[in-house]
């Protein structure tokens, strides 16, 4: 009798250990060696026990051990991918997946195999260590009756997961070749990306909703309400030294006593750690001293420390009355802190809880006329630039530093591709990049701390951002940064829409960079015809593209178009033609209630760079009738005509169908005149 058989003969499982003896007996025949190959319980590497344990972003109370077992042998990258493994013993201790989410309370992760090992991999990605993980969760009665179920994780948070159900055994782990078909199938694709972004995003506007609503019943103004988020989301980063070493855990519920003394306040509690925290990151004294003027809301009332009664938003969060701040910090560390590392890498989390409290103050934004660009608009916009790792990027109207985000992504991306994540080269490369590449300029200091704040938690990168006035700043700011790629959104109530910022911007790059604004139609159709003709002296208008009139809702209803301009020193060529483009229908249908795909905007978003690039015989996948939603034609020096409306092709020439359609209302019309005349 074969092993096999005399496997699935065997009597059922005793216990645990049983599912482990079945794993081995699976490696044994894949060749793979105990403790060369492969790591049983804590027999893991040092290097995988810290990861495991120093995660900030579990509560500290958990402690589920360590896998069963443990691979860390294939690579990607020129990284360590690592594999691990979680057993339970019976089938039915395999999942618990209640409704769509894998459930990651305390109990669901103790008990079944595959929310275990989910659980671990995402600690392992919270630590900083790894970037990704492969977990497993395997759960038997006995050799005839066992599963398994193969995840590549991708960040920390909550569904930042694959499942991988055509892998039905540990045979991709035979070898490097077999491991590497399975990362190529694992790897999210571009759409992939796009819509983590997108849900990413729905997700963070539920939250900000729920959180903004929390606020308010504890009578905090809109205006404080973005800086409790980002202050509190600061106060819960660890503290690490110059070596790496962990010098202090990030603030956790459990640090917040509800104490009425003055130093063990918890609002007094959270800016001191959120001072520490800049301090230990080496934020400059005049930046900090203006971050920390805004952040001091957070402990300015102390009626916000007194214990109360729990509002229903964290019910299920809190065991018992706490604090007015320890309720918010609560609900932000629950949902917002722990899914940081999971959102999209293009997402603007402080422009998106901005946006959300905006609407309920200052009429909207529109007296400062501040509106956010959508991250997947910021994205575009840098790839048409063409953002690369050696771009140099600067926005002079930062806002909460969308576009920085959606650039340094961009590059960091790139970087760990050619040099492989977490390797020397790349990890040298994405500090540079983060320290040296990105400018940011913002006068509005809420704004820049928003923009501040956001840069720190993507890892830093908040090197260049500066409060200020864009146009006052000391010419040798932007002499020694030599931008060559400018990315804007200014504020619309701007003097000319705020077309001067693009004309500034322009002044203050290299030659042959490229700039990309977007900003309301009517800048380009005589609203801002002084800093137009300015702009078209020294520049080449390239392209204009018509964006959905609800791009902006429901902040604000407004027709604008992006202008993509290459600044080349000498006056525009008028023999050379724009590229004209209809982005009119981008996909998305927007309303108050939120953002609905209509007609792939997944899609529509990758053709549209290649469109900007190869015009009409771009190879699209979605349905664009580039004949009608692509012109080009020449502009004049005058300063108008840079919209797409005053180039649209109408075809005048009527067509057989058009005859034909004439002749039959025509007879229609005879029939019921004779018709009308026989019954009178």
């Amino acid at each position: 009798m074969s092993k096999i058989k005399e496997d699935i003969s065997m009597s059922y499982w005793k216990n645990e250990d049983d599912v482990d003896d079945y794993v081995k007996r699976c490696f044994d025949k894949l060749g793979k060696r105990k403790n060369i190959d492969y790591t049983q319980k804590s027999s893991m590497s040092y290097y995988m026990k810290e990861a495991l344990k120093s995660s900030a972003k579990t509560k500290q109370k958990s402690n589920f051990g360590v896998p069963d077992f443990q691979i860390e042998k294939f690579k990607q990258n020129n990284t360590i991918l690592p594999v691990i493994i979680e057993n339970k013993f019976h089938l039915n201790r395999l999942i618990f997946k209640p409704n769509k989410d894998i459930k990651q309370d305390d109990k669901s992760i103790s008990a079944y195999a595959v929310n275990g090992a989910l659980y671990y991999a995402k600690n392992m990605i919270a630590s900083g260590k790894y970037r990704e993980v492969i977990a497993i969760g395997c759960a038997g009665d006995n050799a005839a009756n066992v599963q398994i179920k193969v995840y590549y994780v991708y960040g920390s948070s909550e569904g930042a997961y694959k499942e991988m159900s055509n892998y039905i055994s540990f045979d991709f782990l035979e070898n490097q070749k077999t491991f590497n078909d399975f990362y190529k199938n694992a790897t999210i694709t571009e759409e992939d990306k796009h819509k983590i972004l997108i849900n990413s995003r729905e997700k963070l506007q539920k939250y900000a909703k729920e959180l903004n609503k929390l606020m308010h019943n504890h009578s905090i103004t809109a205006p404080q309400r973005v800086l409790y988020v980002s202050g509190m989301l600061l106060s819960m980063q660890s503290l690490f030294g110059k070596d790496n070493e962990l010098l202090k855990t990030g603030l956790i519920p459990d640090d917040l006593k509800d104490l009425q003394t003055n130093s063990g306040r918890d609002g007094v509690i959270i800016v001191n750690q959120i001072e520490n925290y800049l301090e230990s990151r080496d934020v400059p004294q005049d930046k900090r001293g203006l971050m920390l003027s805004e952040f001091n809301e957070i402990k300015k009332a102390p009626l916000r420390d007194k214990t109360t009664e729990r509002d229903k938003l964290v019910e299920k969060l809190l065991n018992k009355e706490s604090s007015v701040n320890k309720q918010i910090f609560t609900y932000i560390y629950e949902n917002i802190y722990k899914s940081i590392d999971g959102m999209a890498g293009h997402l603007d989390i402080m422009g998106e809880m901005y946006s959300e409290f905006l609407k309920y103050a200052l009429g909207d934004g529109k007296e400062l006329g501040i509106v956010l660009t959508p991250p997947y608009v910021t994205k575009m916009m840098a790839q048409i630039l063409g953002v690369d790792k050696d771009s140099k990027v600067m926005d002079l109207a930062t806002g909460s530093a969308g576009f920085l985000i959606s650039a340094m992504q961009i590059m960091i991306e790139q970087i760990e591709k050619e040099y492989g994540k977490g390797s020397t080269k790349a990890n040298n490369k994405i500090e540079k990049i983060k320290k040296e590449q990105l400018l940011g300029v913002e006068l509005n200091i809420q704004m820049f701390t928003l923009a501040s704040t956001n840069m720190i938690l993507r890892g830093d990168g908040s090197s260049n951002i500066k409060a200020a006035d864009s146009f006052k700043e000391p010419p040798k700011l932007y002499r020694d940064f030599r931008a060559d790629k400018l990315l804007l959104n200014p504020p619309f109530t701007f003097e000319e829409n705020g077309m001067p910022f693009l004309k500034f911007g322009l002044e203050n790059m290299k030659i042959g960079g490229k700039a990309a604004i977007i900003i309301q139609d009517s800048a380009g159709n005589g609203k801002a015809i002084k800093s137009n003709k300015e702009i078209l002296r020294h520049n080449q208008l390239i392209a204009s593209i018509k964006m959905p009139v609800d791009l902006f809702v429901p902040m604000a209803g407004v027709q604008t178009s992006i202008y993509i301009v290459e600044h080349t020193g000498k006056p525009h060529d008028e023999s050379k033609q724009v590229k004209f483009i209809d982005f009119r229908n981008d996909g998305y249908k927007r309303t108050e209630r939120g953002i609905i795909e209509s007609d792939n905007p997944v899609q529509r978003y990758q053709d549209i760079v290649q469109i900007f690039k190869n015009g009409k015989t771009a190879k699209v996948k979605a349905a664009w009738n580039l004949e009608k939603q692509f012109v080009m034609e020449e502009i004049d020096d005058s300063g108008v005509g840079w919209n797409f409306d005053q180039h649209q092709k109408i075809d005048t020439k009527p067509t057989e169908a058009d005859f034909m359609k004439v002749v039959s209302d025509y007879l229609a019309w005879e029939v019921k005149q004779v018709l009308t005349a026989d019954n009178s």
